[in-house]
């Protein structure tokens, strides 16, 4: 297979025909970095941890939507890796308590 040919399977949007790399910010996102920005603002506490397992909660909310709906398999590839980030994160936190 050639490099265009390549370039154009990863990175092609299947729906538009486009080159696809980055995308405007979807719901998932928008609330993962407006949780994040409260985390970072809000004292240690409960309320911080809410915010932070909130972010989590979307952040694997957009990984799964990305697996499943990407624009290309450059975007799937991405959500399976967010998403198995999270999950080795979740596992080294459980080792730890």
């Amino acid at each position: 297979m050639s490099v265009r040919k390549t370039f154009d399977w990863w990175f092609r949007n299947r729906q538009t025909g486009r080159i696809t790399l980055g995308q405007s910010p979807n719901l998932p996102i928008t609330i993962f970095a407006a949780t994040t920005a409260v985390g970072v603002l809000v004292p240690r506490g409960p309320a911080r941890a809410a915010t932070a397992e909130l972010a989590v909660g979307v952040l694997a909310w957009w990984a799964v939507d990305e697996i499943v709906r990407g624009a290309n398999p450059y975007r799937r590839l991405l959500g399976a890796t967010a998403l198995a980030s999270l999950a080795l994160l979740a596992v080294r936190g459980a080792r730890r308590r």
